[in-house]
């Protein structure tokens, strides 16, 4: 398949993904999610987590997310380590949803960071942290933390 064609389904499968045209976004982007593109990886990985234009599949779901996050795209590094911190697809890690989630912030994901300082004022998959929790809502720009 020519690079041109390969563009032009990748381009047709994400808009057919944001139009919430979920059974023609998913035979267009699965060929590129398995040939490694980690834009279809993504979308693939939402349509497969919530059975969308397919049947739900978590272990796809999470294969591709994963995936997606290991190339450094930043909102499936965000997706994945929701997924750990709520067990979705994968098993409940904090540790694991911590270090994906700093990945994502450090790439500028402001719902990373606020995520990631709920999660140490609640301690929630990790032991509470007021300090580490200030940190990270002033870098979200919660002005009230600081």
């Amino acid at each position: 398949m020519s690079e041109q064609h390969l563009d032009m389904d990748l381009s047709s499968g994400i808009a057919a993904f944001e139009s919430k045209h979920f059974n023609s976004a998913a035979p267009l982007l699965a060929p590129l999610a398995e040939e490694g593109n980690p834009e279809a990886q993504y979308r693939m990985a939402i349509m497969a987590q919530n059975g969308l234009g397919m049947v739900e599949n978590e272990l796809l779901a999470y294969k591709y997310m994963k995936a997606a996050a290991e190339s450094g795209m930043g909102i499936a590094q965000h997706g994945l380590a929701f997924m750990y911190m709520e067990g979705e697809c994968v098993e409940k890690n904090g540790e694991k949803a911590i270090e994906w989630f700093k990945k994502a912030a450090d790439q500028g994901l402001v719902g990373s960071m606020t995520t990631l300082a709920m999660m140490y004022q609640e301690g929630r998959g990790v032991p509470k942290d007021e300090e580490e929790a200030k940190k990270w809502y002033k870098l979200a720009g919660f002005d009230e933390f600081a």
